[in-house]
C-alpha cells in the first residue's frame, strides 16, 4: 500500500521535464534581459567606449564655419575647414522639413527617438524591408560616431550607444530643434555641410527661397550624397527626388497630380562652389582674416583656450553693404575690361610692351623679380634646384589657364611669357566710406581675387599725383588765411636751391605748358594748376603741410619738401578716402572702421570695437575746402560727371553717361608718365577713392588720353554712384554739403571782388574773379 501511495505521488518524468525547462527558460530570459540592461548600462557609462557627456549634448562639436555678414544682413563670405553653418528650425523652407520627414521618418513625431516598429520589422526582415534608424538615431551618428564599423560585434556596440544618444536627445531638445540639427551636420558633398551650404552651393539660393523640387533634391541626397551628386549623377538624384516627391504624395502633402507634374520637371543646377577666392568682397574678406588672425591671438576664451575662426562658427558683421559692394565691383569690371581692351589695343605696337620707355635691362630685371616671388620658383628652389635650372624651367611651354576679361582660357605659354602677359594688366582700388561714422560700405581690392592676390585698397601705397593737393590747399586757408575766392598768379615760380631744404632749383610746370594770369585758388585746384600749388607750399612751408595730411588720418612716410605739392607721395586708397572724409565732416577725422561686432555661435558678444576721432579743421576751412572740391566737378578735370560722354571725343572710347546733377566735390589725380590715374569723389554722405594703374608703374599708357586720373579712375566713380543712385534704398545724398552757420570764409566768389593776395614774386593787385 505504501508502495502504491508513493507512486501515486511520484510526479511524471514528462512533467518534470517541461518544469526544468521552463525554470531554465525564465532563468536564461530575466539573466539575458539583465545581461541586456547591463550591457546598455556599461555604454551609457562608457566602458564600451566613450559616450557624449551632458555638456556634449547640449554643444555638439560641429565643426562651424565662421561668417561674414554685412551691415544689411548678407551673408558675404566664410571662413571653414568644412563649410558648415547653423540654421534655426525657423529658417529652414517647410517644404524641405516636409519631405525629409516624409522619407526618412514617417513616425518622427510620435516617436522617442526609438521607432519599436519599425526596429521590429527590420528584425523579423533581417534588415530587407528598410533599416530602423530614426532622424534621431541619424543625427546621433552623425554627431558622434559617425558611420561606424562593419565588425558585427562593434556594429552592435555602436547601434547600442546610438539608440542611448537618440533617447539623450529626445530628452534634450524639441523635435523641431532634432530636425535643424540634422539638416545643420549633414555632410552634402563639395564642402557643403549643412542644408545652408547646400542651398547656396547647388542652387546659389538662400534655403528659404528653395523649391519643392530643389528640397526634395536635397532630402534624396540625405540618403547617400557621394552616390547623389547632383553635379555627377543627375540621372540617379532625379530619380531619387522622385522618389521623395512619391513619399510625400503618399503622406499627403501634395497631390498625385502635383507629384507627376513636379516629377516631370528637370533638375535646375546652379552650382557655385564656395570658395576663399571667389564670391563678392574677396579682398576685403582676406583683409578681415588678416585682421581676425591678430584677433584671436590677443582675445582668448573663458576657459583659456583659442578662438578658432575657421571651426567656432563666430559672426562676423562688417560695415561692408552688399548692394555698394556690388556695384562696386559691377563699376570696377565694366571700366577696367573697357580700358584693358585700349591698352591691349596699344600694346601692340610697342615690342617691350606692356613696358614704356625702359631699357632691356630694367625690363629683365622686373621679370626677374616677378619670377622670384613666383610658387613655381619657391618650391624649385626648396627642392634644391640650381637658379640656372629653374629659370630653364620658366621658359619652358606648358598648358595652362589664364584670366581674360572675357572668362578662363586654356592656353599653352612659358610661365615666363605668362608673368610678361599679366604685367599687361590694369589694376583697380576702390573703398567707399560713410564719413560721419566711418563706416567702410565697399571695399574692392583688384580685378579678380583668383588671379591677382595684391590689396591695391589697404596694402598698395601709390603715388597720389594732384590728389594731394587739397591738403596744400587746406593748409594755406588755415595758415595764411586764404579764400576760395582768393587770387594768386598763375606764372612761372621757382624755389631757389637751400630753401625749404630743396637740393638743387626746382621749378614746376603746368601739365600743359600755360600760364593763366590771376586766377582764384577755386579756378587754380579746379585745373590743377601745378605752380599755384607750388606758391602755396613755399608760404606754408611743406612741415605745416606734412603735419595736418597726419592728422588727415595719412600714415604714410611724406618727405618734408616742396615737391610733395604735386602728389609725390605714396598713399593707400584706404587712407585717401579717410583723409577726403574729414573734410566732408566738418573738419572731424574718423578712422575707417570695417568691424560692428564679433559673436560666438551663441550670440554673445565678443567684441565691439569703439569708433576713433579727433578734430583737425573747424567747420569754416573744411567747408571751403569742400567748396574748391566743387569746383572741379563744376568747371575742372571732374567736369565730365556733368555730361552726356564720358571720355574725349578724340579717342573711340567714350566713357559713360552720367549727367549728375547734384553737388559733387572731388578731385583727379594724374602721375608722372601717367603710371597711376586717381579721383576722389564726395557726396555730404558718402566719400569714394579710386585708383587705377599697373603693377609695374613703367608698364603704363603712352599718353594722358588714357593715363590720366579722369579717364582711368574717374568713370569707375561715376558708374558705381550712377548704380547707387538707382538703388533708393541706399540713401545715398544729393543735397548741399551743410554750410557752417556764420561762415566767415569767402566761398561764393561771384558776391564781390577777390581778395589781394600779397605774392613774393608777384606785383600786387586785384581781379575780379566769378564763379566757375
Amino acid at each position: 500500500m505504501a508502495i502504491i501511495n508513493r507512486k501515486k505521488n511520484q510526479v511524471p518524468d514528462s512533467e518534470k521535464d517541461i518544469q526544468y525547462y521552463s525554470k531554465l527558460f525564465w532563468k536564461y530570459f530575466f539573466y539575458g534581459l539583465g545581461g541586456i540592461a547591463l550591457f546598455f548600462l556599461f555604454a551609457s557609462w562608457g566602458l564600451l567606449g566613450s559616450m557624449p557627456s551632458f555638456e556634449d549634448l547640449e554643444n555638439p562639436d560641429s565643426n562651424l564655419a565662421t561668417e561674414i555678414i554685412s551691415a544689411d544682413g548678407v551673408v558675404i563670405g566664410k571662413y571653414f575647414e568644412k563649410n558648415r553653418s547653423q540654421l534655426k528650425y525657423s529658417d529652414l523652407p517647410k517644404n524641405l522639413v516636409q519631405a525629409l520627414v516624409a522619407t526618412e521618418d514617417a513616425r518622427f513625431y510620435e516617436h522617442s527617438g526609438i521607432d519599436g516598429r519599425g526596429t521590429l520589422r527590420a528584425i523579423l526582415s533581417f534588415g530587407t524591408s528598410g533599416g530602423a534608424s530614426t532622424l534621431t538615431q541619424q543625427l546621433a551618428k552623425q554627431l558622434f560616431h559617425g558611420e561606424g564599423s562593419k565588425f558585427l560585434p562593434f556594429r552592435i556596440i555602436q547601434k547600442a550607444k546610438e539608440w542611448i544618444i537618440a533617447i539623450r536627445l529626445e530628452r534634450q531638445y524639441t523635435k523641431n530643434e532634432i530636425i535643424a540639427m540634422y539638416c545643420n551636420v549633414y555632410d552634402f558633398g563639395n564642402n557643403s555641410v549643412g542644408v545652408n551650404s547646400a542651398a547656396k552651393t547647388y542652387f546659389s539660393k538662400e534655403p528659404k527661397d528653395l523649391t519643392i523640387t530643389e528640397s526634395a533634391v536635397l532630402v534624396g541626397m540625405f540618403k547617400n550624397s557621394g552616390l547623389y551628386n547632383p553635379v555627377k549623377n543627375i540621372e540617379g538624384v532625379t530619380n531619387r527626388r522622385n522618389v521623395v516627391l512619391k513619399q510625400m504624395e503618399k503622406a499627403e502633402i501634395i497631390t498625385e497630380a502635383q507629384k507627376l507634374q513636379l516629377q516631370r520637371l528637370p533638375i535646375k543646377l546652379n552650382f557655385k562652389l564656395e570658395s576663399h577666392k571667389d564670391g563678392t568682397a574677396t579682398y576685403f574678406r582676406e583683409y578681415l582674416r588678416e585682421y581676425m588672425k591678430k584677433w584671436v591671438e590677443e582675445n582668448k576664451k573663458p576657459d583659456g583656450s583659442d578662438y578658432n575662426i575657421y571651426k567656432d562658427g563666430l559672426r562676423i558683421y562688417t560695415t561692408i553693404d552688399s548692394r555698394m559692394q556690388l556695384y562696386a565691383e559691377e563699376a570696377v569690371e565694366a571700366h577696367m575690361a573697357n580700358l584693358q581692351e585700349e591698352f591691349f589695343e596699344q600694346a601692340k605696337e610697342n615690342k617691350n610692351a606692356p613696358f614704356v620707355n625702359i631699357s632691356q635691362a630694367e625690363t629683365d630685371r622686373i621679370l626677374k623679380k616677378a619670377m622670384k616671388a613666383s610658387a613655381r620658383w619657391n618650391i624649385m628652389e626648396s627642392n634644391d634646384k640650381s637658379e640656372e635650372e629653374i629659370i630653364a624651367s620658366f621658359k619652358q611651354k606648358t598648358k595652362m589657364k589664364v584670366f581674360t576679361w572675357k572668362g578662363e582660357r586654356d592656353t599653352i605659354m612659358t610661365p615666363l611669357d605668362s608673368i610678361r602677359y599679366y604685367k599687361h594688366f590694369l589694376q583697380s582700388g576702390l573703398m567707399a566710406m560713410e564719413p560721419q561714422t566711418g563706416n567702410i560700405k565697399a571695399w574692392v581690392g583688384g580685378i579678380n581675387y583668383k588671379y591677382f592676390q595684391y590689396d591695391h585698397v589697404g596694402q598698395g601705397a601709390r603715388q597720389v599725383g594732384s590728389t594731394f593737393k587739397p591738403f596744400v590747399y587746406a593748409t594755406a586757408i588755415e595758415q595764411l588765411g586764404m579764400s576760395p575766392c582768393d587770387s594768386i598768379l598763375d606764372g612761372p615760380f621757382m624755389i631757389r636751391k637751400g630753401e625749404h631744404n630743396v637740393t638743387e632749383d626746382w621749378e614746376p610746370r603746368n601739365s600743359d605748358n600755360k600760364y593763366r594770369g590771376m586766377v582764384t585758388l577755386k579756378r587754380a585746384l579746379a585745373n590743377s594748376i601745378n605752380t599755384v600749388s607750388a606758391k602755396l607750399i613755399d608760404k606754408t612751408g611743406p612741415e605745416a603741410v606734412v603735419e595736418l595730411t597726419h592728422k588727415l588720418g595719412v600714415t604714410s612716410e611724406i618727405p618734408a619738401q616742396p615737391s610733395i605739392a604735386l602728389g609725390a607721395v605714396e598713399i593707400t586708397v584706404q587712407d585717401m578716402v579717410a583723409a577726403y572724409s574729414t573734410f566732408a565732416n566738418q573738419g572731424v577725422y574718423v578712422k575707417p572702421q570695417f568691424l560692428r561686432k564679433i559673436e560666438d555661435k551663441s550670440g554673445v558678444v565678443l567684441y565691439e570695437p569703439v569708433p576713433e576721432s579727433h578734430d583737425v579743421l573747424n567747420k569754416d576751412i573744411a567747408f571751403a575746402v569742400i567748396k574748391l572740391l566743387e569746383g572741379v566737378t563744376e568747371g575742372g578735370s571732374g567736369e565730365r560727371l556733368r555730361t552726356e560722354g564720358g571720355g574725349n571725343g578724340d579717342n573711340r572710347w567714350t566713357g559713360y553717361p552720367y549727367m549728375f546733377k547734384n553737388p559733387i566735390a572731388g578731385k583727379t589725380g594724374t602721375t608722372q608718365n601717367q603710371s597711376d590715374g586717381w579721383f576722389m569723389g564726395m557726396v555730404p554722405n558718402l566719400v569714394t577713392g579710386v585708383w587705377v594703374g599697373c603693377e609695374d608703374r613703367s608698364a603704363r599708357f603712352r599718353s594722358l588720353t588714357y593715363g590720366q586720373g579722369a579717364t582711368a579712375a574717374l568713370p569707375v566713380w561715376g558708374y558705381f554712384m550712377k548704380k547707387c543712385y538707382e538703388d533708393e534704398t541706399l540713401n545715398v545724398s544729393k543735397e548741399d554739403f551743410d554750410r557752417p552757420a556764420n561762415l566767415g570764409i569767402k566761398v561764393d566768389c561771384y558776391s564781390r571782388p577777390a581778395a589781394v593776395v600779397k605774392d613774393s614774386t608777384d606785383t600786387e593787385q586785384s581781379t575780379e574773379e566769378f564763379e566757375l
